[in-house]
């Protein structure tokens, strides 16, 4: 069996892309977890065209293959219209910042962002590979189960981005909980500070963290947890954990801090912007520390 190591975001950081593949063994083929573009702040090295045109060459020749993450979703649904004439994502300034670097490379809605958004389309949102499955955010079977319906391939056409920018449906929610994962608002009067400094209300979940029972132990993408409340997460009837005998997941996108870790046997988040990462995959039903490799 060929083994498969999968990159996490790149955020448009050509240096790391190179240093991933580095890391790569000879003959493995490689799995990108989506979230290509879109620079992180303070990142030092930035060509959201330098990487998104070597990804492509990589999948376009079958060296690799790729999932949409939701920087991906939302360049497409930043660089579309709506049957009422208004961008399909705002452009409002913090989206404005959050796509800085794709439209310093390709400006708003040029021929060369629809081509780029175009092509991201042709990403599927989840893939299977040998047992192995890969996604950007969050492995939901009712939400796959929910997309496949009508997309068996798992990628989206131009006729879904409405409402899942509207989020107005059960397909919409289902596309959204695969690219960002599962989130709950925070007890009333509390809120944290994102990675951009901006007040967030919502916190995101570990759908793998089975004996999470607060929300400091079920919390991601936090930069400082001390801004949580110390008290019990609330029952959750919609959060479905991932069982314990599925196959291994690997994902990206939470930003992960400290050293990169296996949290659980068959699920293994890659993203450590301060600490990257790669995983070499080589068949094992349960993931082990051994396999991350530090790039």
């Amino acid at each position: 069996m060929q083994p498969i190591h999968a990159i996490p975001d790149i955020h448009a950081d050509p240096d790391r892309l190179a240093r991933s593949l580095d890391a790569a063994e000879p003959g493995a083929r490689i799995a990108f977890l989506g979230d290509f573009i879109d620079a992180l702040p303070g990142q030092a090295a930035v060509s959201d065209r330098a990487v998104l045109e070597r990804v492509r060459d990589l999948v376009e020749t079958d060296r690799a293959v790729a999932v949409m993450g939701n920087h991906e979703l939302n360049a497409i649904l930043f660089h579309r219209l709506g049957i009422d004439g208004a961008a399909l994502r705002r452009h409002s300034p913090r989206n404005r910042a959050q796509h800085r670097s794709f439209v310093a490379d390709f400006g708003i809605m040029t021929p060369q962002a629809l081509g780029w958004t175009d092509w991201f389309l042709t990403l599927p949102l989840w893939r299977e590979e040998d047992g192995l499955r890969l996604v950007h955010a969050c492995w939901s079977a009712p939400a796959i189960e929910t997309v496949a319906a009508r997309r068996p391939d798992g990628r989206l056409r131009e006729a879904d981005l409405p409402e899942i920018a509207a989020r107005s449906t059960r397909f919409g929610r289902a596309v959204q909980l695969l690219v960002t994962g599962p989130e709950q608002r925070l007890p009333e009067g509390m809120g944290f500070h994102d990675s951009h400094g901006s007040l967030r209300r919502r916190v995101r979940l570990a759908w793998w963290r089975h004996g999470a029972k607060s929300w400091r132990d079920a919390a991601l993408s936090v930069p400082d947890p001390e801004e949580l409340p110390r008290t019990a997460l609330p029952a959750r009837g919609d959060l479905t954990f991932y069982p314990k005998g599925a196959p291994p997941v690997l994902c990206g996108h939470y930003k992960m801090r400290g050293a990169p870790c296996i949290e659980a046997r068959n699920v293994a988040c890659l993203d450590y912007p301060g600490t990257p990462c790669i995983y070499r995959w080589r068949g094992e039903a349960r993931l082990m520390e051994e396999h991350l490799q530090a790039v």
